[in-house]
C-alpha cells in the first residue's frame, strides 16, 4: 500500500435511533474514510439520524435478518473500494473508539481477520452485564470451535470485527445463512482458507437499549453454531462436501495466498 489504508465502516441496522448518533459520533474519523449503513427494515427513526449525519445508506425493503443486512454491508464496501472493513453495530455495545486498534493487526501484517472479544480478559464481562448463562455458553462454545479449527481463541461470538478485503473476496460470504449464525459461518470459510485470526480485548456495554438476544433465542444460535462446526467438519474429512466451503481453497490459490 502506498498509503494508509482505505477503512470502511459497516453498520447493519435495525431499530438503532436511539443509539445510532452516539456510536457515530465516537468514531475515529481521522481513521476511518467511510460509514456505510444497511438499514434492515427499521420502523424508528435510525433512517432520519443517518441523514442527518450524513452516513452512506443502503435501505432494504424490508426486515431480512442479521446476516442478509452484513451480505449488503460487504457487498458495498467492496464496491465502495474498501481495504480493510470494520463490523461496528450501531447499537453503542462495542466501543466505536476502538478503530484503530482492532484494525493494528492487519496494519502491521500480523492478522487478516480480528475479532473484538469480549472475554478475552477473563470474567470481566460478567461484570460489565454479561448473563451467567451467555458467558457459559460463550466458553462452551468457543471451547467447542477451538478444538474443531485449531485456534485458542477466547471468543468467536463477537460483533465487533475487522476483515481484510481479500478475505471478503474469497469467501462465499454471499451463500451463508441470513440469520445471526451468519458471524460463524464466515469464520469457517476464513479458517478453511486458512486466513490468520487474531483478537483484542474489547469492553461491553449491556444496557436496555443495546441489543441482546434472549435465553431460547440464545439456545436456538447454539444449536445452529454446532451444525456449522460438524458441516466444517464433514466437509473437511471429505464426507459431504459443504457448498459454502468447497471452493475456498481453489479461490485461496488463485488470489495467490500461501499456506502458513
Amino acid at each position: 500500500m502506498g498509503g494508509p489504508p482505505k477503512v470502511v465502516v459497516v453498520m447493519p441496522a435495525y431499530n438503532a435511533g436511539r443509539t445510532l448518533r452516539m456510536t457515530y459520533e465516537e468514531l475515529p474519523k481521522d481513521t476511518v474514510n467511510l460509514v456505510i449503513l444497511v438499514d434492515d427494515g427499521s420502523t424508528d427513526a435510525t433512517l432520519d439520524i443517518a441523514r442527518e449525519l450524513g452516513i452512506e445508506i443502503f435501505v432494504h425493503d424490508r426486515n431480512y435478518g442479521y446476516g442478509a443486512n452484513q451480505k449488503t454491508c460487504y457487498t458495498e464496501a467492496l464496491k465502495a473500494g474498501c481495504e480493510i472493513v470494520v463490523m461496528v453495530h450501531p447499537d453503542y455495545q462495542y466501543d466505536p473508539t476502538l478503530v484503530p486498534k482492532i484494525i493494528e493487526p492487519i496494519t502491521k501484517g500480523e492478522a487478516d481477520l480480528v475479532l473484538g472479544s469480549r472475554l478475552k480478559g477473563g470474567g470481566s464481562a460478567i461484570q460489565q452485564g454479561m448473563p451467567w448463562w451467555k458467558y457459559l455458553s460463550n466458553r462452551f462454545l468457543t471451547g467447542v470451535e477451538n478444538l474443531v479449527f485449531g485456534l485458542e481463541l477466547s471468543e468467536y461470538h463477537t460483533g465487533y470485527r475487522a476483515f481484510t478485503r481479500e478475505v471478503l473476496e474469497t469467501a462465499n460470504f454471499r451463500m451463508n445463512s441470513d440469520g445471526f449464525v451468519f458471524d460463524q459461518e464466515i469464520i469457517a470459510q476464513a479458517v478453511a482458507a486458512r486466513f490468520r485470526i487474531a483478537e483484542i480485548a474489547v469492553p461491553v456495554r449491556y444496557f436496555p437499549e443495546a441489543s441482546s438476544a434472549g435465553f431460547w433465542a440464545s439456545c436456538a444460535y447454539g444449536l445452529k453454531i454446532l451444525w456449522v462446526v460438524a458441516r466444517y467438519l464433514l466437509h473437511r474429512f471429505g464426507l459431504k462436501h459443504s457448498r459454502r466451503l468447497q471452493n475456498i481453497r481453489e479461490r485461496y490459490s488463485r488470489l495467490g495466498r500461501r499456506d502458513r
